[in-house]
């Protein structure tokens, strides 16, 4: 190999590792930032070791389960009557080895499932509705507690909500 080519081949590949390492492992990882996250919250193993909420064969663990979860939402969220503000909402995050959640991300389509902006009175009472949940519970794995991601979808109809997932 020629020295201009091999020099050119050191630049490639110096730039594409510092790209790499600002990518995720999995789609829909959820990586620490500071403009977002509260400083407070912390994982209790690697940020490699997070799984999915279904990956102990548990599913969703919410202390009185989904009946509990969706009753919180039924009796908090105020309906922001809106023409035209249907679609999904989904709020993604991290629960900790002890319950805690953080890390809060969220992702608005329509229902054809292409990106959308809803009404921030919608968005903001749902993710703080949210981000007020106390009853999650730690997931094992292997014996040992594991940090997990968890995720909310919201189905809105004209500002209304209509159903809660998963």
């Amino acid at each position: 190999m020629y020295p201009k080519q091999l020099a050119l081949l050191l630049i490639f590949l110096s730039c594409t590792t510092s790209l790499f390492s600002q990518q995720t492992r999995w789609v829909d990882d959820i990586l620490p930032d500071s403009l977002l996250d509260d400083p407070a919250f912390r994982i209790c193993n690697n940020e490699d070791q997070v799984i999915q909420y279904f990956n102990n064969g548990k599913g969703m663990e919410y202390e009185g389960d989904k009946p509990a979860l969706t009753d919180v939402f039924h009796k908090q969220y105020k309906p922001v009557v809106s023409i035209g503000q249907t679609g999904f909402i989904r709020i993604r995050f991290i629960v900790n080895c002890n319950g805690e959640s953080g890390r809060f991300r969220m992702m608005c389509s329509d229902l054809n499932y292409l990106p959308v902006q809803f009404n921030t009175k919608i968005t903001d009472q749902l993710l703080a509705i949210t981000k007020s949940l106390k009853g999650w519970k730690p997931k094992l794995w292997k014996e040992s507690k594991v940090d997990y991601y968890q995720y909310i979808l919201f189905k809105i109809k004209d500002g209304n909500l209509i159903a809660i997932l998963p």
